[in-house]
């Protein structure tokens, strides 16, 4: 075996290495971590600017996140899920733009969230992403309910509870709040032991006023997954939105703050941005 062969064999170890370590420390939400560990690795390998561009998204450095994942597509254009979190990306820097450019990233999410659902159409979290997006844009960015119905469609084909879900978000959106509420409790009923879809129960009543309903449903998501650190965020910022139990509102909010969270909760930051909502107010 030559020297070069040895060598470049080294550096791919290495860098297999790096990128081990830095899922590790991305899974225990150590972001900054994993982004350190990542830089100088993304330029060259598609993976590590993948999982680069989702570090800096779970920071909430958007621009820096776009910038990764456009160079990990780059380098390997065949990854669905590329586009899929290109898509978040830009949607989150559409949030927080001003137009003309909110349009542009609004317009570049919807194209992102196509290519990944044209590459993989079992994605379904990119299909749910699709669908969001039909619901919140305006006839004139391509948004619309005929659009979010074929994405529901394609979500019910492969999981019926996450269909139920999918049609009640229609369903709130056309105001249709009755009809929402039975098909969450239907997905509830196909998928008894997902504490998601009670969470979104609980919502939809306390967007009514129906506050001690939604209090129920908050308590019995509790009881089915203890102390979990999404209903903690969840159950906070409800409360914030409906403007109620404020100092309750603080409590979860720090008890979520000191809990060991996962990449699938919301960002801690997120949190910090609500506690200080919630303690300014």
């Amino acid at each position: 075996m030559s020297i070069a062969l040895l060598f470049a064999l080294g550096a791919f170890g290495a860098i297999e290495s790096g990128i081990e370590h830095a899922q590790k420390l991305y899974n225990s939400t150590e972001f900054r971590a994993a982004a350190e560990e990542l830089r100088p690795l993304a330029n060259a390998n598609p993976a590590a600017g993948g999982l680069l561009g989702q570090s800096y998204y779970m920071l909430g450095e958007y621009k820096k996140a776009t910038e990764a994942f456009e160079r990990a597509i780059a380098l390997d254009p065949s990854r669905a899920d590329y586009y899929h979190w290109l898509g978040r990306a830009y949607g989150r820097r559409a949030e927080t733009s001003m137009p003309p450019m909110s349009i542009s990233y609004a317009n570049k999410a919807k194209s992102n969230f196509e290519k990944a659902i044209q590459l993989d159409p079992r994605n379904l979290e990119a299909v749910s992403d699709l669908l969001e997006y039909y619901l919140q844009a305006p006839g004139f960015m391509g948004g619309g309910f005929d659009k979010a119905e074929r994405m529901a469609k394609i979500i019910a084909e492969y999981d019926a509870a996450e269909g139920n879900f999918a049609r009640a978000r229609i369903a709130e959106e056309r105001k249709d709040y009755s009809n929402a509420e039975a098909l969450l409790r239907r997905a509830i009923t196909l998928a008894p032991h997902q504490v998601g879809r009670m969470l979104d129960l609980a919502k939809l009543l306390a967007k009514q006023g129906r506050f001690e309903e939604s209090d129920s449903v908050f308590a019995e998501a509790q009881r089915i997954e203890p102390g979990a650190p999404k209903i903690l965020f969840v159950q906070a910022s409800t409360y914030i939105k409906c403007n109620r139990r404020k100092e309750e509102a603080r409590q979860l909010l720090t008890r979520y703050l000191a809990s060991s969270i996962s990449p699938d909760d919301p960002a801690k930051s997120e949190a910090r941005k609500l506690l200080k909502q919630v303690s300014g107010s």
